[in-house]
């Protein structure tokens, strides 16, 4: 009796210490894993007491809008960096789907059932074309997809003589453009249903959906990111890397185009200035995404929770009055944050 209770203490004594050291790495892998959503909480409530109006259905819904183009875009990002590319003309393809769906209705007088496929198509196409750059040619893929960004810039104001595209557009031989926008082509960007969830959240969900199947519940998706982590061990494994990357480019760059037709179908017009920041903000949500969950690699659920992030921060500091030219820096300052507490804390020590 005497010795176990002599015993018993020091089996607790040293039994504590290790207890401690479990709970701790609990707790900064809880830390970890939830940051982002830690944060993003934060914000949510701290803007809600800070203006209440933050917090109303219609302006959710409106942030939901404004981040779903570069949502779908960062989507398609993501696909390219699970198999260890990267695509620097996702922007500019947006950009040159904007002129084309509205070239396509302005001056072809095509429909909107017309209209969407050729589009997607064209985006399709270009996302082939980097694959034959990356794939065939060996061309790095930061300097395939950058010179196809620029090849785009070029190209999308050669038709219109660098002019935005709108009824009544002064074509480069003289003549007047007489067609319009499809009334149903706008409803893309324009249409609430229920008067509540726009059609371009919906579209936003779809594609996150199917994305997330196809990258985490398919033998198609680990193959992917099988050959992003390890290329020649994939390809020794009997699948073909060839098709795996030139698929990744295709998405990516018909995401970009589907980006491309909502931004047409929101503004009504063809603006040579837009999808400017598409690309880094699709980039920033892609790479926000490692951070969620503590994954540490390429998710389309951690990009489309990096989107929002995005989205809710600029928001909500628009409703305060922010200065415009402060709000980058709070961005950046928050997602350091967001990073930090993800790589940094709770990491245990050598």
């Amino acid at each position: 009796m005497t010795t176990i209770d002599n015993d018993t203490p020091a089996k607790v004594a040293t039994r504590q210490p290790g207890n401690d050291s479990f709970n701790l790495s609990a707790i900064g892998a809880f830390l970890r894993a939830g940051a982002v959503f830690i944060l993003l909480a934060a914000m949510l409530i701290g803007f809600a007491v800070a203006e209440p109006a933050f917090i109303n259905i219609g302006n959710l819904m409106s942030i939901l809008q404004a981040v779903s183009v570069v949502a779908i875009l960062g989507a398609g990002v993501t696909v390219t960096l699970a198999v260890g590319g990267f695509d620097l003309s996702i922007g500019a393809v947006a950009a040159s789907s904007v002129m084309a769906a509205s070239y396509a209705m302005i001056v072809w007088h095509l429909n909107a059932f017309a209209t969407v496929p050729l589009v997607l198509a064209f985006g399709a196409i270009i996302g082939l074309l980097n694959a034959i750059l990356i794939v065939r040619l060996r061309v790095p893929d930061l300097l395939a997809t950058l010179a196809m960004m620029f090849l785009l810039s070029g190209l999308q104001l050669i038709p219109t003589a660098g002019r935005s595209i709108s009824a009544g557009l002064i074509l480069p031989d003289g003549s007047k453009a007489t067609g319009a926008y499809d009334p149903a082509f706008l409803t893309i960007g324009r249409y609430s249903i229920a008067g509540t969830v726009p059609v371009s959240v919906v579209l936003t969900l779809a594609v996150a959906i199917g994305l997330f199947v196809l990258t985490e519940r398919t033998r198609i998706g680990r193959l992917l990111f099988a050959t992003g982590g390890n290329e020649i061990a994939t390809r020794l494994a009997g699948a073909s890397t060839v098709r795996l990357k030139t698929l990744a480019y295709v998405i990516s760059s018909t995401l970009a185009s589907l980006g491309g037709i909502i931004i047409a179908a929101r503004v009504g017009r063809g603006d040579v200035s837009s999808g400017g920041s598409l690309l880094m903000d699709s980039v920033a949500a892609a790479l926000i995404g490692f951070a969620v969950l503590n994954l540490r690699r390429p998710n389309v659920l951690g990009t489309i929770v990096g989107a929002v992030f995005v989205g809710v921060l600029l928001n909500g500091l628009t409703m305060l009055n922010a200065p415009y030219y402060t709000q980058d820096f709070i961005k950046g300052a928050v997602l350091v944050g967001a990073l930090a507490l993800t790589y940094g804390l709770g990491r245990s020590n050598p």
